[in-house]
């Protein structure tokens, strides 16, 4: 795809297989904002047409025109979340930003983790979860102090609104590169090889699986979750949503989040001052005054 960027409806944003308006794009974008909150400023056309290309030519479409009268209908759900999808970055990686797992292990875990023992709940949440190495990476963090954590009352909530990423998380098996930055010695014990076809796979053994529950969720949607989490992982998530959506979502999770627990966030993302929440350490917040609502 190639050409300079017109942003007249009627006009085109670029030549290329499929006739692209710039009207098919607003269209896409008002779509998409309204049922995920991702923002898609005019810069991202190119981006739109190149992840929603392959997508028309699968269903056998000639132009974004017709693509939009699709997501448009009232029966056209599944392919608008088949178009969300498309618009999110899955970049994911086990242990990714180790500082937050370091303060986990070091600082926030123990003393959840000795209520458990004596009978309490220990709830974490990993709110964008992808293909799943963030909320397995949780487990094993968990499993690296507690290797009997399975027995108690500990659980991790794996959210995200992609279906697909979710089936994929579910199978739990992982290339050996995917699998590299598990350290070794959580990699010895808690994860073994995948009996696949073709090339050397790895999955995550029963004990790391039992502790996570994967959920579909759209942020923007209402939660059902009644109880409160000790930890939330909420990473490289707000950088797709306006200023309006982002703090509507950090208010909320100051709902659900204990008043002693956790919220980590993205390297490249900042709470504001006005949000209830303070910095304890690197991309981590606690609940403003202990908590006090």
């Amino acid at each position: 795809m190639s050409g300079t960027l017109r942003k007249q409806d009627a006009s085109p944003v670029a030549d290329g297989e499929f006739a692209f308006t710039w009207a098919d794009f607003h269209t896409i974008a008002q779509i998409v904002h309204a049922e995920s909150g991702i923002v898609l400023a005019d810069s991202k056309a190119n981006l739109v047409y190149s992840r929603l290309a392959k997508r028309l030519r699968k269903i056998g479409l000639r132009s974004f025109r017709d693509y939009c009268e699709i997501v448009q209908r009232e029966d056209g759900a599944d392919e608008r979340q088949v178009m969300i999808a498309a618009m999110t970055t899955n970049v994911t990686r086990f242990f990714r930003e180790t500082h937050h797992f370091s303060l986990l292990e070091k600082i926030v875990l123990p003393p959840l983790l000795d209520r458990a023992k004596k009978g309490d709940r220990v709830r974490l949440w990993s709110s964008a979860c992808s293909s799943g190495e963030e909320p397995y990476s949780l487990a094993l963090t968990i499993l690296g102090l507690m290797p009997d954590a399975g027995k108690h009352d500990i659980l991790i909530l794996a959210s995200d609104l992609d279906p697909n990423m979710l089936a994929r998380a579910e199978t739990g098996i992982y290339s050996a590169a995917q699998v590299e930055p598990i350290p070794a010695d959580l990699r010895r014990k808690w994860i073994s090889a995948a009996k696949a076809e073709g090339a050397m796979s790895f999955e995550v053994t029963p004990p790391v699986r039992e502790l996570v529950r994967f959920r579909e969720l759209n942020l923007l949607d209402p939660w059902p979750m009644r109880g409160r989490f000790d930890v939330i992982f909420c990473r490289n998530v707000m950088i797709y949503f306006d200023d309006e959506t982002q703090n509507g979502i950090w208010t909320r999770f100051a709902k659900v989040l204990e008043p002693d627990g956790v919220l980590c966030i993205g390297h490249s993302e900042r709470i504001p001052a006005s949000m209830p929440f303070e910095l304890v350490a690197q991309t981590s917040y606690r609940l403003a005054g202990g908590g006090a609502r």
